[in-house]
């Protein structure tokens, strides 16, 4: 009886000993396995480290290239600043100049005016001479056929003839006036004309500022819509650099917790040995027993 309890309990410690070295293997295997793990995640953290190397390489030339790219444009913006100033100018210069061209309308027009009223001045005094004239072919008629009159209408003829010296001299400071006022209106077409060209020169000038501040304009938006992809692919690029620390710091966690797994499991790994041993002495000794 004693003979079969002891080859019941080694049957039992046989199959003990199966398990163990079963759990063991199995033990062994996972230990392989995430021994397989964690060198395939030192390569990983390797190629990530590599990867993140490059990455903030590439950051730095996007960088610099983004500080070229915003000096770029300061110097842009400044340009246009200037062609703006220039453009506001050449505006306050073209009101002059059609204020000018204005005032100097309205000085022909009244020159104008006033040539006109001469000329019918002068008319008048044409058509005054001739009455004069007539009358005055009318006293020599009556100073021929009335003799007894001769001393009262000489007064008259001497007081008409002053007066008509007076009309010619009238007349006269008239056709000088009206000779001055066509000089005048001459010099002001003349003026005229120059102030038309250089407004038109203007225009010119400032179609060309406009087409040229429409250009930087456009150069300015192209930069900025540059700078703008530019800093989504470097937000990208941060993003992308943040995940792979956040999967670096996952793999370094799960790392740690697999030395600690293994640290137990060789804790275990020992325990069973020296269960292992004094089993093999217990068996041993059942063995000399039986013997």
């Amino acid at each position: 009886s004693t003979i079969q309890k002891q080859r019941q309990e080694l049957q039992l410690l046989i199959a003990e000993l199966k398990d163990h070295d079963k759990e063991l293997s199995d033990v062994v295997a996972v230990h392989l396995r995430e021994l397989l793990a964690w060198e395939d995640d030192q390569q990983k953290r390797m190629t990530s480290e590599e990867q993140c190397n490059l990455l903030n390489n590439e950051l730095n030339k996007r960088n610099d290239l983004i500080k070229s790219l915003t000096k770029r444009l300061k110097i842009l913006e400044s340009q246009q600043n200037d062609s703006r100033t220039t453009f506001e100018y050449t505006q306050l210069k073209f009101k002059e100049l059609c204020q000018n061209l204005t005032d100097a309308t309205i000085h022909c027009q009244a020159l104008e005016e006033k040539n006109r009223s001469l000329h019918c001045s002068v008319l008048e005094l044409s058509a005054r001479t001739g009455q004069l004239q007539a009358r005055e072919q009318e006293l020599l008629t009556m100073l021929k056929l009335q003799d007894e009159v001769m001393l009262k209408t000489t007064d008259h003829i001497i007081e008409f003839t002053s007066k008509f010296r007076t009309l010619e001299s009238a007349l006269r400071a008239a056709k000088v006036e009206e000779f001055t006022c066509n000089e005048e209106k001459e010099d002001l077409k003349l003026r005229l004309r120059e102030l038309t060209l250089e407004t038109n020169k203007l225009k010119d000038d400032f179609c060309e500022k406009i087409k040229e501040n429409s250009k930087q304009q456009e150069e300015i938006v192209h930069l900025r819509q540059e700078n703008s992809c530019l800093r989504n692919e470097l937000a990208l690029t941060v993003e992308k650099s943040k995940r792979k620390d956040q999967l670096l710091q996952s793999a370094r966690s799960k790392q740690a917790r697999t030395d600690k797994e293994l640290a137990s499991l060789r804790q275990i790994y020992i325990k069973q040995q020296r269960d292992l041993q004094f089993l093999h002495v217990g068996l041993g000794s059942s063995q000399e027993l039986r013997q």
